[in-house]
């Protein structure tokens, strides 16, 4: 889309919506007036998530403004959080980022089948750690000056529906869209017309918020119409088959919207459909899995796949079961094994992440361009 090329701030997107959604609860009366204007200019000009989110409601954190307290606890948890949002991006997001450049650089006449769904599978698992890793890092920065954030995501990888998707990804900026658009329009209220109606608006508006282009209206009109489809009886089908059929048809309507979101052009776009579709024009001599393929790379993506899932808090769920069936000597043991473990995992990540900075070449957080 035609646009002046006028420089704007860093993060406007996200701190205007925060500026947006106290005026719009003032006039609704549903907060009081913050009559201080430096704990109003605190709020939407707050450090931790002012770049790329979450989007904070005022709401949420207006006595935080005043009584907020900074414990032992909330700064070790405040820095564990931050430890491993930078570990996602700098270890997972950024060694993805390489192959994911690489092969939606190649010509569309050149691609092939499996080359396309490397790309595209990476870049998922990218554009998931990439934006995760940053709130973990906000939330946990939070945490450290005494704010509670609210969480942005819920393993969205794991969703049945497109509906479950949007309830679990980028959750700040969903439940924004929610209450100030959609909510506004009649919302599911008046009819299945203008539900569908409402639906397809939202995301037209939510494909504009990341950028204008048409590839980002695509993004958006895409999951607008599977949104609406969903309501119009989809939903009700899938909720009749198995669960790994439900998986799978959220995964493939995913993964497809991320091409959209990724590709420069809609030509490019669609080649990259064909080809994972199974119509890619390439030969495979020239741009093959060798070249993209090695043993970090494997590596990565098995600790991105296992890290997409609640696999860890689930085995840290069985270690606790197991600590409480211990004696009281065996649990003293016990915790000051597990904490020891922690502290050298963190340390081990940081460092490491530390390492990969210094080495490897300047990769900004994805969202930093909205």
């Amino acid at each position: 889309l035609p646009v002046p090329a006028l420089h704007l701030p860093i993060g406007i997107s996200f701190f205007t919506f925060q500026a947006m959604s106290y005026v719009i609860d003032v006039y609704r009366n549903r907060i009081p007036v913050q009559k201080h204007p430096l704990r109003i200019a605190l709020y939407i000009a707050l450090f931790p998530q002012l770049i790329a989110g979450p989007i904070v409601r005022y709401q949420h954190i207006a006595r935080q403004l005043t009584r907020r307290v900074v414990t032992r606890p909330g700064l070790a948890e405040g820095i564990r959080r931050f430890i491993l949002g930078l570990g996602k991006k700098m270890l997972l997001a950024n060694v993805l980022a390489v192959p994911v450049d690489k092969i939606f650089a190649i010509p569309a006449h050149q691609l092939t089948t499996s080359v396309a769904w490397l790309g595209v599978v990476c870049y998922a698992l990218q554009i998931y750690f990439d934006f995760s890793g940053y709130s973990d890092m906000a939330i946990g920065l939070g945490r450290m000056f005494g704010f509670r954030f609210l969480e942005n995501f819920r393993y969205p990888y794991l969703a049945r529906t497109i509906t479950d998707f949007w309830r679990r990804w980028h959750i700040s900026l969903s439940s924004w869209f929610r209450d100030y658009v959609y909510i506004p329009l009649g919302g599911n209220r008046r009819g299945p017309l203008r539900t569908y109606r409402n639906l397809v608006i939202v995301f037209l508006l939510c494909g504009l918020w990341h950028g204008a282009s048409w590839t980002f209206v695509a993004w958006g009109l895409f999951h607008g119409l599977f949104l609406a489809i969903e309501r119009l009886g989809l939903a009700g089908f899938l909720a009749s088959r198995r669960p790994v059929t439900q998986h799978a048809y959220a995964l493939a309507v995913i993964l497809a919207s991320w091409v959209f979101f990724r590709c420069e052009t809609l030509s490019q776009a669609w080649a990259m459909l064909a080809a994972l579709a199974g119509f890619a024009r390439g030969s495979g001599l020239e741009y093959h899995l060798g070249l993209y393929v090695d043993v970090e790379l494997l590596l990565v993506l098995a600790v991105g796949i296992v890290a997409s899932t609640p696999a860890l808090p689930y085995l840290a769920g069985r270690l606790r079961y197991r600590r409480a069936a211990l004696e009281s000597a065996g649990r003293q043991h016990f915790d000051r094994l597990t904490a020891a473990s922690e502290v050298a995992l963190l340390m081990v990540v940081f460092l490491a992440s530390l390492s990969w900075m210094a080495a490897g070449t300047y990769n900004p957080f994805l969202y930093f361009r909205f």
